[in-house]
């Protein structure tokens, strides 16, 4: 019985959410029903029971917990049962790690190295592209020529959740990309994707993460600097250069802006090291 319920719910959320977070949602339910041996028995202490020994930590808790509220919440508007049994399940407390993002600097002298590699022009063109737009870097390997318009800067993408919405990109990438199409682009086997490996495939998440490290290594940064550290950055970079929060969460595809003001930490962080090294007052004074 559970697990019919489960599948019900699974194909309800199909309909709304990306395939990933219903193949997450689809593994700790299939845990929960183990747990349960496929019996309806949703009760605070049986889903405590199975949190404890499901979720050693507490963010596998928090996410696992997640997962029986939106399925509590399914059923309970199915008419399956009329309570909720996670309303007293405490969420474990968490701190928030501030996204690690390259300072200006940093990116510009990454960006601005001179090429290397057997891919040279795409290589600049999907790291400047990725950096001016924002983009996460499943959105970038999926963009199609027929994606951008260079009249306005722009680009459409297919964000989580099947959301599409409107990125912009800067004279710079612009002119990296059109770079590598009329001199190095393989033309690819399916007639669509903008950024092709050496044989005209799709170039994968993989390829960008490992050119991503490489042009890292070469001017000294950290080599765990990956593609979300670009996506970090143009955030933090726009925010400390003024750009309003909601224009960011809107370039940046966050559904809550809740999501975005982490970035706004970021900057205050970055402004807390500017003063205490440049104020004459945020250092004690030395005793002669």
């Amino acid at each position: 019985m559970l697990d019919t319920l489960i599948q019900q719910f699974l194909d309800h959320l199909a309909v709304r959410r990306s395939p990933n977070t219903v193949r997450s949602y689809g593994s700790d339910l299939a845990q929960l029903s183990a747990y349960l041996d496929g019996k309806v028995e949703l009760t605070p202490d049986r889903l405590r029971g199975f949190l404890r020994k499901a979720a050693p930590t507490p963010i596998t808790r928090a996410r696992k917990l997640s997962t029986l509220r939106s399925f509590v919440k399914y059923l309970r508007a199915a008419g399956v049962i009329d309570k909720d049994p996670t309303e007293i399940l405490e969420a474990p407390f968490r701190r928030k790690k501030l996204p690690k993002a390259l300072t200006q600097p940093q990116t510009f002298e990454m960006l601005d190295q001179d090429s290397a590699g057997q891919t040279p022009l795409r290589d600049r063109a999907l790291l400047e592209f990725m950096y001016a737009a924002g983009l996460r870097v499943s959105e970038l390997v999926n963009v199609n020529t027929q994606d951008i318009e260079f009249n306005d800067q722009s680009v459409r993408v297919m964000g989580k959740g099947n959301k599409e919405r409107l990125c912009l990109f800067g004279k710079t990438a612009a002119a990296s990309v059109r770079d590598y199409m009329s001199s190095e682009r393989v033309p690819p086997i399916d007639g669509k994707a903008l950024f092709t490996n050496q044989k005209g495939g799709r170039i994968t998440t993989r390829t960008v993460q490992n050119v991503v490290k490489r042009w890292c290594i070469r001017v000294g940064l950290p080599p765990e600097t990956s593609p979300h550290t670009l996506r970090h950055s143009f955030a933090t970079h726009l925010l400390d250069n003024g750009a309003d929060l909601k224009s960011v969460q809107q370039l940046l595809g966050h559904e809550s802006l809740a999501t975005t003001q982490i970035y706004t930490h970021v900057s205050v962080e970055r402004l807390k090291v500017a003063v205490d090294k440049a104020h004459p007052k945020s250092k004690p004074s030395k005793v002669a």
